[in-house]
């Protein structure tokens, strides 16, 4: 993208538990990718009182980068990926907010693609995606999305979610449990209000809410690439508690 054309600011919101490794990784691509694209950033490091030194870390890196480039905003405990997000953007100031994994499963090389697709329909949400060829609207450039690092069962496990919310709720997305998109802070503000789940489903239900209210939604293509460092967070009562999600959404929406 153009550097110097881009007035807006943009808070990522990262929730963290024990990712003292991939902290640091996360923050200085992040930040590259900012500055190399001339563009005005925050990044809201949510913890849940890891016990690792996640936030040592973190306040290493905001005396690095300075405090108002990162901010560190930690919990009491693990209360979820959802809550997290919300408590998050209490403390956002840019015009756009991106969530995003902090495992460096999402690569911060496609905010910029995010950002172009966004700009060019005017679009109050873009999400990526691991399952689509070509963005939605059409974005010159993009590449093939796909999934790295995974095993058999857990791709499975992937398409067999988005294909069942896919068929039940028909939201228009392909890929709903995705965690890597960019929103308007206002238009985020609104639906993360309306959204009631809060593990694995709360991604899905973002999107179905989203749909439901009228926001216009893009898609990229991304590559995810599983966790460099630590254990996925992912088990079954999350599968479970989706499937119920799905079922919930389908009956109240």
């Amino acid at each position: 993208m153009s550097s110097g054309t881009n007035a807006f600011k943009y808070s990522v919101i990262l929730p963290t538990y024990n990712e003292r490794k991939n902290l640091p990784i996360i923050t200085w691509l992040l930040a590259k990718t900012f500055r190399e694209n001339s563009l005005d950033w925050e990044i809201i490091i949510v913890d849940d009182a890891s016990p690792d030194g996640t936030q040592d870390v973190a306040k290493q890196l905001a005396s690095v980068y300075g405090e108002d480039r990162i901010l560190l905003r930690p919990r009491a405990g693990k209360l979820g990926l959802g809550t997290a997000y919300i408590h998050g953007l209490q403390h956002c100031t840019g015009d756009f907010v991106i969530i995003m994994d902090a495992d460096f499963s999402h690569h911060p090389k496609f905010i910029p693609q995010f950002i172009r697709l966004q700009q060019a329909y005017n679009l109050d949400i873009v999400t990526g995606t691991r399952y689509s060829n070509q963005s939605r609207p059409y974005l010159e450039g993009t590449t093939p999305g796909g999934v790295h690092g995974w095993d058999l069962k857990r791709k499975l496990v992937s398409r067999g979610a988005n294909f069942l919310a896919d068929t039940v709720l028909n939201p228009g997305v392909t890929d709903l449990t995705g965690s890597f998109r960019l929103y308007r802070r206002p238009v985020l503000q609104h639906i993360i209000a309306l959204v009631q789940s809060r593990g694995y489903v709360f991604q899905m239900e973002m999107m179905v809410r989203a749909r439901a209210a009228g926001y216009t939604i893009g898609e990229v293509p991304i590559t995810f690439v599983d966790r460099i460092f630590g254990e996925s967070k992912l088990d079954a009562g999350e599968v479970v508690g989706y499937a119920k999600g799905v079922w919930a959404l389908f009956t109240g929406i």
